[in-house]
């Protein structure tokens, strides 16, 4: 099989920006990842020996001067010391098992230091769904000629109604070129298209240097859950805004509130980084309750809802999103992050129901033990780690059974 990920900054921005956080606060933190299918599937017999191949490929990616320029030019709230640190760094294969089952179930796991570690979950994530569209023949069926018409009435759809949107899309993309191709069009309309709503950028890091676009992120589940499974899921949220305020002074100020639910984290969303965080982004449970919950917590506040950028990033489609719109307009400043429905969406395809999750953490490498920890979205279903350690966390935060 030919090279899948060619480029350090075919990543999304958030792995950055959350490495950066880490060597600051956690250099020495070790953590422990898993893969998880949601669906399910059976993988084509040799996949996980691919996997590993296309994983050890990854130690011959480097990041370039022009990554590098492009970086410091558009995210001007990274430290230069980081882009030092990007410059020597090297994948190592030796972080990554992978495995299938006799039934051709695929399994992956992590292991390593976590400002090592975090930089591979979205690469693998992309590869084996890129790698699994190959290996089935489904790749040669791929219609980019459709797609790109397809991305573009998306885009004008969603700029005439007012939306401002980007794409989320690199982890379960069906490949590369169907991300490249969506923003690529989307891009083209919004430069074109007149109309109350626009394009701002993708959250991929080398897409957005090849099209001249905003790369766009902020944080991932797993800065929470390692701080949970550290010192606890009770002030996780409240210590995981201290590092980021601690990190970027006020930048990058849309937090990712849902890792252990609404409730802890209202509890923990104080009046300083309600005033300091940018807005919210909403990624699990009901997108209407969940709006409803943080415009009533800004108002107890005595904080204009109206004021805060609130990002919905929760498996959106276009028709979702223009409905969101509809609803979230005049109460909050609306923001849509939508991934697999730009970067997946094929007639006859299946988009991989994928993710890989920080499952265990200690403080550093000296620490005999690892501490589990958990992800407990507003999506009861969406639950990820240890039945065990999900037990003990719901009655920690006191979340019915």
């Amino acid at each position: 099989m030919d090279q899948i990920i060619k480029h350090f900054t075919d990543d999304d921005l958030y792995k950055f920006t959350m490495c950066c956080a880490v060597i600051e606060h956690y250099p020495r933190t070790q953590v422990k990842y898993e893969f998880i299918d949601r669906s399910n599937t059976v993988y084509p017999t040799g996949f996980a020996d691919e996997l590993m191949r296309q994983i050890a490929m990854l130690e011959s990616v480097v990041i370039t001067d022009e990554e590098i320029d492009f970086m410091q030019r558009r995210c001007r709230y990274i430290p230069s010391w980081f882009y030092s640190f990007l410059k020597g760094f090297r994948y190592d294969s030796r972080c990554v098992t992978a495995m299938q089952d006799a039934e051709g179930h695929l399994h992956v796991e992590f292991e390593g230091c976590w400002s090592n570690t975090i930089m591979l979950e979205v690469k693998v994530l992309a590869i084996i769904s890129e790698l699994y569209y190959m290996m089935t023949g489904t790749a040669p069926r791929l219609d980019y000629d459709s797609h790109r018409k397809s991305s573009w009435q998306k885009a004008r759809r969603l700029i005439d109604a007012g939306c401002i949107f980007s794409d989320f899309g690199t982890r379960r993309r069906a490949s590369f070129k169907s991300q490249d191709i969506a923003v690529e069009a989307m891009k083209s309309c919004s430069d074109d298209a007149g109309g109350p709503g626009r394009f701002i950028g993708t959250s991929n890091v080398y897409l957005a240097m090849k099209h001249d676009l905003t790369p766009i992120g902020t944080m991932a589940h797993e800065l929470i859950c390692a701080i949970a499974g550290m010192y606890g899921p009770q002030m996780a949220n409240y210590l995981a805004m201290k590092v980021w305020a601690d990190t970027y002074r006020g930048a990058l100020g849309t937090f990712l509130y849902d890792t252990y639910g609404w409730r802890i984290f209202s509890l923990n969303f104080s009046e300083d980084y309600a005033n300091m965080f940018k807005g919210l982004r909403v990624d699990s449970g009901d997108n209407r309750e969940q709006l409803d919950l943080i415009i009533e917590k800004y108002r107890s506040l005595k904080i204009d809802p109206r004021t805060k950028l609130i990002v919905f990033s929760n498996g959106l489609n276009v028709d979702s999103a223009i409905e969101l719109q509809r609803y979230a307009a005049g109460k909050c400043q609306p923001s849509f992050g939508i991934g697999t429905h730009f970067t997946n969406d094929f007639p006859g395809v299946k988009p991989m129901n994928i993710v890989i999750k920080l499952v265990a953490v200690k403080i550093t490498e000296s620490w005999p033990f690892y501490l589990d920890t958990c992800k407990l979205s507003e999506d009861h279903g969406k639950y990820t780690g240890n039945p065990a350690t999900v037990r003990r966390f719901m009655e920690t935060l006191h979340i019915p059974h």
